[in-house]
Protein backbone atom coordinates (compact mmCIF):
# COMPACT_ATOMS: atom_id res chain seq x y z
CA UNK A 1 0.00 0.00 0.00
CA UNK A 2 1.20 3.46 -0.88
CA UNK A 3 0.06 7.01 -0.13
CA UNK A 4 2.01 9.80 -1.84
CA UNK A 5 1.69 13.52 -1.16
CA UNK A 6 3.95 16.52 -1.75
CA UNK A 7 7.36 15.75 -0.19
CA UNK A 8 5.85 12.85 1.76
CA UNK A 9 5.24 9.17 1.17
CA UNK A 10 3.47 6.72 3.49
CA UNK A 11 3.91 3.12 2.49
CA UNK A 12 3.40 -0.37 3.87
CA UNK A 13 5.55 -3.47 3.38
CA UNK A 14 4.39 -7.06 3.83
CA UNK A 15 6.96 -8.61 6.15
CA UNK A 16 6.99 -12.28 7.25
CA UNK A 17 5.70 -12.65 10.79
CA UNK A 18 8.92 -14.43 11.77
CA UNK A 19 10.75 -11.15 11.13
CA UNK A 20 8.18 -9.18 13.12
CA UNK A 21 8.62 -10.92 16.49
CA UNK A 22 8.66 -8.24 19.24
CA UNK A 23 8.41 -5.51 16.59
CA UNK A 24 6.77 -2.34 17.92
CA UNK A 25 5.93 1.09 16.55
CA UNK A 26 8.94 3.37 16.87
CA UNK A 27 11.38 0.58 15.99
CA UNK A 28 13.81 0.95 13.10
CA UNK A 29 13.86 -1.21 9.99
CA UNK A 30 16.08 -0.73 6.94
CA UNK A 31 14.05 -0.65 3.71
CA UNK A 32 16.35 -1.00 0.69
CA UNK A 33 19.08 0.16 3.03
CA UNK A 34 17.20 3.24 4.29
CA UNK A 35 16.64 3.38 8.05
CA UNK A 36 12.89 3.88 8.54
CA UNK A 37 10.74 4.18 11.65
CA UNK A 38 7.81 1.81 12.05
CA UNK A 39 4.65 3.92 12.38
CA UNK A 40 1.96 1.22 12.35
CA UNK A 41 1.67 -2.57 12.32
CA UNK A 42 -1.40 -4.29 10.87
CA UNK A 43 -1.82 -8.00 11.38
CA UNK A 44 -3.04 -9.99 8.38
CA UNK A 45 -4.76 -13.37 7.99
CA UNK A 46 -1.72 -14.92 6.34
CA UNK A 47 1.89 -15.35 7.50
CA UNK A 48 2.84 -11.68 7.03
CA UNK A 49 2.33 -8.40 8.86
CA UNK A 50 1.67 -5.10 7.12
CA UNK A 51 4.28 -2.66 8.46
CA UNK A 52 3.90 1.06 7.73
CA UNK A 53 6.58 3.73 7.30
CA UNK A 54 6.65 7.49 6.60
CA UNK A 55 9.31 8.78 4.20
CA UNK A 56 9.89 12.52 4.52
CA UNK A 57 11.26 15.13 2.11
CA UNK A 58 15.00 14.55 2.70
CA UNK A 59 14.63 10.77 2.48
CA UNK A 60 12.73 11.10 -0.79
CA UNK A 61 15.40 13.47 -2.15
CA UNK A 62 18.44 11.33 -1.33
CA UNK A 63 17.11 7.77 -1.79
CA UNK A 64 15.03 5.67 -4.16
CA UNK A 65 12.05 5.50 -1.80
CA UNK A 66 10.36 8.31 -3.70
CA UNK A 67 10.07 5.97 -6.68
CA UNK A 68 8.73 2.96 -4.78
CA UNK A 69 5.80 1.21 -6.44
CA UNK A 70 3.03 -1.09 -5.21
CA UNK A 71 4.10 -4.71 -5.70
CA UNK A 72 7.79 -3.89 -5.76
CA UNK A 73 10.14 -6.13 -3.77
CA UNK A 74 12.30 -4.37 -1.20
CA UNK A 75 15.17 -5.49 1.02
CA UNK A 76 14.31 -5.61 4.72
CA UNK A 77 16.64 -5.74 7.73
CA UNK A 78 15.76 -5.44 11.40
CA UNK A 79 17.98 -3.34 13.65
CA UNK A 80 20.77 -5.29 15.36
CA UNK A 81 20.27 -6.10 19.02
CA UNK A 82 22.87 -5.90 21.77
CA UNK A 83 24.82 -9.15 21.99
CA UNK A 84 23.69 -10.29 18.55
CA UNK A 85 26.31 -11.58 16.11
CA UNK A 86 27.05 -9.03 13.39
CA UNK A 87 27.62 -10.72 10.04
CA UNK A 88 29.33 -8.70 7.31
CA UNK A 89 30.06 -5.00 7.66
CA UNK A 90 28.37 -2.52 9.96
CA UNK A 91 25.71 -0.35 8.29
CA UNK A 92 23.72 2.51 9.79
CA UNK A 93 20.95 2.82 7.22
CA UNK A 94 21.82 6.48 6.57
CA UNK A 95 21.92 6.75 2.79
CA UNK A 96 24.39 9.19 1.20
CA UNK A 97 23.11 9.18 -2.38
CA UNK A 98 22.15 6.88 -5.23
CA UNK A 99 24.34 5.21 -7.85
CA UNK A 100 23.28 4.35 -11.39
CA UNK A 101 23.57 0.84 -12.82
CA UNK A 102 25.75 1.12 -15.95
CA UNK A 103 26.30 -2.55 -16.76
CA UNK A 104 25.21 -6.02 -15.66
CA UNK A 105 27.08 -9.21 -16.49
CA UNK A 106 25.30 -12.42 -15.58
CA UNK A 107 26.66 -15.90 -16.25
CA UNK A 108 25.95 -19.33 -14.84
CA UNK A 109 28.13 -18.73 -11.79
CA UNK A 110 28.54 -14.95 -11.55
CA UNK A 111 26.37 -11.84 -11.38
CA UNK A 112 28.28 -8.57 -11.63
CA UNK A 113 26.68 -5.14 -11.30
CA UNK A 114 28.67 -2.07 -12.34
CA UNK A 115 27.54 1.29 -11.00
CA UNK A 116 28.43 4.96 -11.42
CA UNK A 117 28.73 7.03 -8.24
CA UNK A 118 28.04 10.73 -7.79
CA UNK A 119 31.38 12.57 -7.90
CA UNK A 120 30.89 13.67 -4.28
CA UNK A 121 31.37 10.09 -3.06
CA UNK A 122 34.34 8.84 -5.07
CA UNK A 123 36.92 10.01 -2.51
CA UNK A 124 35.49 7.53 0.01
CA UNK A 125 35.41 4.43 -2.19
CA UNK A 126 38.39 2.11 -2.60
CA UNK A 127 39.01 -1.34 -4.04
CA UNK A 128 38.49 -4.03 -1.39
CA UNK A 129 36.63 -1.54 0.77
CA UNK A 130 32.90 -1.88 1.21
CA UNK A 131 29.64 -0.06 0.63
CA UNK A 132 26.03 -0.53 1.53
CA UNK A 133 24.25 -1.09 -1.81
CA UNK A 134 20.47 -1.09 -1.40
CA UNK A 135 21.04 -2.34 2.15
CA UNK A 136 23.45 -5.15 1.25
CA UNK A 137 27.00 -4.88 2.55
CA UNK A 138 29.21 -5.52 -0.48
CA UNK A 139 32.91 -5.45 -1.30
CA UNK A 140 34.06 -2.86 -3.86
CA UNK A 141 35.85 -4.13 -6.98
CA UNK A 142 37.16 -2.49 -10.16
CA UNK A 143 36.94 1.04 -8.71
CA UNK A 144 37.82 3.64 -11.34
CA UNK A 145 38.14 7.12 -9.85
CA UNK A 146 38.24 8.79 -13.27
CA UNK A 147 34.91 7.39 -14.39
CA UNK A 148 33.46 7.13 -10.84
CA UNK A 149 32.50 3.54 -11.54
CA UNK A 150 32.87 0.34 -9.55
CA UNK A 151 31.55 -3.21 -9.57
CA UNK A 152 30.08 -5.62 -7.05
CA UNK A 153 30.20 -9.39 -7.48
CA UNK A 154 27.11 -11.12 -6.11
CA UNK A 155 27.12 -14.69 -4.84
CA UNK A 156 23.99 -16.85 -5.31
CA UNK A 157 23.02 -16.44 -1.63
CA UNK A 158 23.00 -12.65 -1.96
CA UNK A 159 20.82 -12.93 -5.05
CA UNK A 160 18.47 -15.30 -3.21
CA UNK A 161 18.03 -13.07 -0.15
CA UNK A 162 17.89 -9.64 -1.83
CA UNK A 163 16.28 -7.86 -4.77
CA UNK A 164 19.65 -7.07 -6.39
CA UNK A 165 19.05 -9.55 -9.19
CA UNK A 166 15.98 -7.59 -10.34
CA UNK A 167 17.71 -4.44 -11.56
CA UNK A 168 18.65 -3.37 -15.07
CA UNK A 169 20.90 -0.77 -16.68
CA UNK A 170 19.79 2.75 -15.78
CA UNK A 171 18.20 1.82 -12.45
CA UNK A 172 19.20 3.65 -9.26
CA UNK A 173 20.46 1.96 -6.09
CA UNK A 174 20.86 3.43 -2.62
CA UNK A 175 24.47 3.89 -1.48
CA UNK A 176 25.83 4.13 2.06
CA UNK A 177 29.57 4.75 2.33
CA UNK A 178 31.69 3.41 5.15
CA UNK A 179 31.60 6.02 7.93
CA UNK A 180 35.07 5.14 9.24
CA UNK A 181 36.56 5.61 5.79
CA UNK A 182 34.74 8.92 5.47
CA UNK A 183 36.10 10.14 8.80
CA UNK A 184 39.68 9.22 7.93
CA UNK A 185 39.53 10.79 4.45
CA UNK A 186 37.88 14.00 5.71
CA UNK A 187 40.29 14.31 8.66
CA UNK A 188 43.39 13.86 6.51
CA UNK A 189 42.03 16.22 3.84
CA UNK A 190 41.26 18.89 6.44
CA UNK A 191 44.69 18.51 8.04
CA UNK A 192 46.48 18.87 4.71
CA UNK A 193 44.38 21.91 3.85
CA UNK A 194 45.05 23.62 7.20
CA UNK A 195 48.80 22.90 7.15
CA UNK A 196 49.20 23.86 3.52
CA UNK A 197 50.77 20.51 2.67
CA UNK A 198 48.24 19.92 -0.07
CA UNK A 199 49.49 23.06 -1.88
CA UNK A 200 53.17 22.13 -1.94
CA UNK A 201 55.07 20.25 -4.62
Amino acid sequence: MLESRADFCRFAVEIPKLLCVDLETGASIAVDGCCQTVTQIDETANDTSLVWFDAMQETLRVTTLGDIQVGQQVNIERAARFGQEIGGHELSGHIDDVATVVDITSTENNHVISLRLPSTLTAYVFNKGYLGVHGASLTVSDMNKETATFSVYLIPETLRLTNLGNFKTGDKLNIEIDRRTQIVVDTVTQYLRETGVANTG
